[in-house]
């Protein structure tokens, strides 16, 4: 919508949504416009060769994109690789095709490989956002503005695209896959999205993230050596997919409780304080932080916060996260 309203013939401003500009830019064919979103590093040993790889790949994307466009999102091992900001630099300096300007979109831009290279990738986006063209305009996107590099968020401006109401998710819902679901699954997705639509169009991902995270607090309530030994079961290479998804599971398991008329005020303390323990730790996971480690903290501080507020019976316990066995299976 950005992208139109800057590439858009009438403008720029808001999109007509009508002038052959805005329907290039939805049918992601307008030649000023580039998006790149993570892709799979490319394998060639030959840096030329690695910048062609990329473009062959997210034309791959977009193709799909095409095809399809309730798309997931990108495969947790993608990453904005030094071949991918080699190849923002070469759009960086083409001329603008068809209209005054030209906008590039840095989709998932939390996941920027920092380490390649000595932050080579790194230091050449940031002479981008330093220097940028004056017929360039650069976005940035990311689920969290924490979870980009200090020295990148200094450099941009900052805007915050708030959560849509349920309303308006399950109105999606209704008009795109009803055909798929049921008024129950539409029910239960929007309750899991809460007021993100992305994540409302997830379906199995959500179902592995909420059993990583049903083990993890069942292992929890079992002692150290059962939740170490989940903690262990986290793979190393998943802090920024796999865990953070198990993360937010967790998170979304206490705004449910926190919202429930039956929570008590001592309950609800209990439950903000290790809200803000799940919030921090999710934002650690964003950099380098061994998810590993960070899962074994985080049991044992949920387990001690625990067991401080409240001395329960083993079933009041078992019930803390997870519920009723009728309501679990």
């Amino acid at each position: 919508w950005v992208a139109q309203g800057l590439l858009c013939e009438g403008g720029p401003g808001e999109p007509c949504g009508k002038c052959q500009a805005c329907t290039k830019v939805l049918g992601l064919g307008h030649p000023d416009l580039h998006w790149f979103v993570p892709i799979p590093r490319p394998k060639s040993g030959d840096s030329e060769k690695q910048v062609e790889q990329a473009k062959e790949l997210l034309a791959e994307v977009w193709a799909a994109r095409r095809e399809e466009p309730l798309y997931g999102p990108p495969d947790r091992m993608a990453s904005h690789s030094l071949a991918s900001v080699r190849l923002l630099q070469q759009s960086v300096a083409l001329t603008p095709f068809q209209g005054s300007r030209k906008v590039l979109i840095i989709g998932d831009a939390e996941r920027l490989i920092v380490q390649e290279a000595s932050q080579e990738a790194a230091n050449a986006l940031l002479k981008i956002l330093e220097e940028p063209p004056a017929d360039t305009v650069v976005l940035l996107t990311a689920a969290d503005k924490q979870a980009l590099l200090p020295t990148i968020r200094s450099r941009l401006v900052p805007i915050r695209v708030g959560r849509v109401g349920d309303e308006h998710v399950k109105t999606f819902l209704e008009n795109e896959i009803s055909e798929t679901l049921s008024a129950a699954e539409i029910s239960q997705r929007v309750l899991t999205a809460d007021g993100c639509i992305g994540r409302a169009l997830r379906s199995a991902g959500e179902n592995e993230d909420a059993g990583r995270a049903d083990l993890l607090l069942s292992a929890m309530k079992k002692g150290p050596a059962r939740w170490a030994e989940a903690a262990l079961a986290q793979a190393s290479w998943g802090a920024r997919g796999d865990f953070s998804g198990t993360l937010d599971v967790m998170a979304l398991r206490l705004r449910d409780e926190l919202a429930a008329p039956s929570t008590s005020t001592e309950r609800k303390e209990v439950c903000l304080k290790a809200l803000k323990r799940v919030q921090e730790t999710r934002m650690e996971a964003q950099g380098n932080a061994n998810p590993q480690l960070a899962l074994a903290v985080l049991a044992s501080e949920l387990e001690s916060l625990l067991c401080a507020y409240h001395t329960l019976t083993t079933k009041e316990v078992q019930e803390w996260w997870l519920g009723p066995p009728s309501q679990t299976g």
